[in-house]
């Protein structure tokens, strides 16, 4: 039997993953038909069907998941060594994807990214931004940025932004016919905008701490949304109270528009770390980009 080239071997994991002909090409930057031709090349090389085909998707046979399992990682790491060549050009270059949350692509990430990018115009680099815990790894990407707890242990975690600090805030209106909490456990008896999580598995217990002591409360109320800046516009529109990122509305409670409640027992706790697998070879345009997050205050 003829050994197949990598080439086409690589071009079989892109739709094994992608479950489509059109979204492989488009990454592979060819054809759906000369990849389909592709495949089928392939397929009569090794003699053994690799892919099932309807009108409507493309999946892995069982000898097509064996494949993958197989040969998937040594291909990746293949594509990492040459990818890694680029250290010999004069400029830095390649794409890398990272997966991130809203607020730590707003605060920590684009500030600095806007000027990475303008050093180095050879260098892409794909952000998606959700608030979903990925799976780096079988999704491809290179790195992601969480809090750093939520960071798993087998991961590289550099820090890349500085501690952060959750406020419960509201208007002034809100409080004007209530009494302010005085204690986590008061929140019972007021509106709350809750967060959803998918990370979380649902709403975000609000963690509060004051000393040793550790209280999670679960808060009810008309409104819960999965973003932080909608969270915000309820907040000053009196709906509640929100429990959310100091920096996020530190203008608005020095403008008087939002009231903080609970200081006291509110400390900081660390931030967002940028995370990748340890296998993974890093690329001179992936190292240049660790270095420009990393967190030196």
């Amino acid at each position: 039997m003829a050994r197949p080239p990598i080439a086409e071997i690589a071009a079989f994991l892109a739709v094994a993953r992608e479950r489509s002909f059109t979204r492989a090409a488009a990454q592979l930057g060819v054809s759906p038909s000369a990849l389909s031709q592709t495949m089928r090349a392939l397929e009569e090389r090794l003699g053994v069907r690799l892919l099932t085909r309807t009108t409507r998707s493309v999946a892995p046979t069982e000898a097509g998941e064996r494949l993958v399992a197989t040969v998937g990682s040594h291909v990746e790491e293949i594509e990492a060594g040459l990818a890694a060549l680029s250290e010999l050009r004069d400029k830095p270059a390649g794409t890398i994807r990272i997966t991130t949350v809203d607020h730590a692509a707003e605060t920590v990430l684009w500030p600095k990214l806007a000027d990475f990018l303008t050093e180095y115009p050879d260098i892409n680099v794909e952000l998606v931004i959700d608030n979903t815990l990925r799976d780096i790894v079988s999704e491809r990407f290179d790195a992601g940025i969480r809090m750093g707890e939520r960071v798993a242990r087998d991961m590289i975690a550099v820090k890349v932004g500085p501690d952060i600090r959750l406020v419960a805030v509201a208007t002034p209106a809100y409080f004007a016919p209530r009494s302010k909490p005085q204690t986590p456990q008061d929140l019972a008896h007021h509106s709350c905008i809750n967060l959803r999580l998918a990370t979380l598995g649902g709403v975000y217990a609000w963690e509060f701490q004051k000393g040793s002591r550790e209280i999670n409360v679960r808060v009810d109320g008309q409104l819960t949304v999965n973003d932080i800046a909608v969270i915000r516009k309820a907040a000053l529109s009196g709906l509640g109270i929100a429990f959310i990122p100091e920096d996020v509305v530190q203008a608005d409670v020095a403008a008087g528009h939002l009231v903080r409640v609970l200081d006291d027992w509110s400390p900081p706790f660390p931030g967002y770390y940028l995370y990748y697998p340890s296998r993974r070879q890093q690329s001179p345009a992936f190292a240049l980009l660790v270095e420009a997050l990393r967190h030196r205050g």
